[in-house]
């Protein structure tokens, strides 16, 4: 199943209702806390690779199961960060786009 980033922002727009009076809401002020948890993610993931190297955290099916894992909680640390700022995906889309054009000429 393809995942669109609009489709993983709703999921994680539904998340943060169900879990409002548990979680930290969503807006620019708590922007910086999401970008850290998902920094600790990250390191999560540079962890199982650390730990396991590259070959065998792919091939592996416990350990790619887990490193797909943590990315997943990366992604949604990322659209968090995404929400709080209030970054459509139009937005990242155009960025994106831009950037890749940029880099394309570069050497």
């Amino acid at each position: 199943m393809d995942f669109s980033i609009n489709e993983m922002q709703e999921m994680q727009r539904a998340l943060q209702e169900k879990y409002k009076d548990k979680w930290e809401s969503i807006g620019p002020e708590t922007g910086k806390n999401k970008l850290l948890w998902m920094v600790g993610e990250i390191g999560e993931v540079i962890d199982i690779v650390k730990k396991n190297g590259g070959t065998k955290a792919c091939t592996d099916p416990d350990i790619r199961k887990d490193l797909v894992e943590e990315m997943a909680d990366v992604l949604m640390y990322y659209n968090d960060v995404m929400l709080c700022y209030g970054i459509s995906a139009e937005e990242l889309k155009k960025s994106y786009s831009e950037k890749y054009q940029r880099n394309m000429k570069r050497w």
